[in-house]
């Protein structure tokens, strides 16, 4: 009879945290991602590299394999929106890192416009960053 009590028990502590462990993932939230820019200036001219990171804003750490479907590139800051230009993604160096192939066809400032899937995460990770285009 001990046995049997000592066994439900420790199913019991199995069970507990099991649920424990997944009531953790509940925790997360697709606000604690954020992008940020690696270079917050480029030249102005063709096919300038873009890189930015994608960090969790709880633990500091790059976010790697997350999955990037919007892009847009214009001069909004500027008051110029219809100022858009193609932005092209590129291979990625270190992990949590994303790189992005763009024009930029005169100085000022520009806006990037991201959007990405977090695996594990319901949601998306909207972000818009400013960039500095110098002559």
């Amino acid at each position: 009879m001990k046995t049997s009590t000592l066994t439900r028990a420790a199913q019991a502590a199995l069970i507990a945290a099991i649920v424990g462990g997944m009531s953790t993932a509940v925790w997360a939230d697709i606000k604690d991602y954020k992008f940020e820019l690696v270079d917050q200036t480029v030249q102005a001219g063709p096919d300038k590299v873009i890189t930015v990171r994608l960090l969790n804003t709880k633990t500091g750490k790059p976010v790697p394999d997350a999955v990037i479907f919007a892009t847009r590139l214009d001069m909004a800051p500027d008051g110029m929106q219809e100022m858009a230009t193609k932005i092209a993604p590129m291979p990625g160096g270190e992990p949590g890192t994303y790189k992005f192939k763009a024009s930029f066809g005169m100085a000022g400032r520009w806006q990037l416009s991201l959007g990405a899937k977090v695996q594990g995460e319901t949601g998306t990770v909207e972000n818009k960053l400013v960039i500095t285009a110098q002559k």
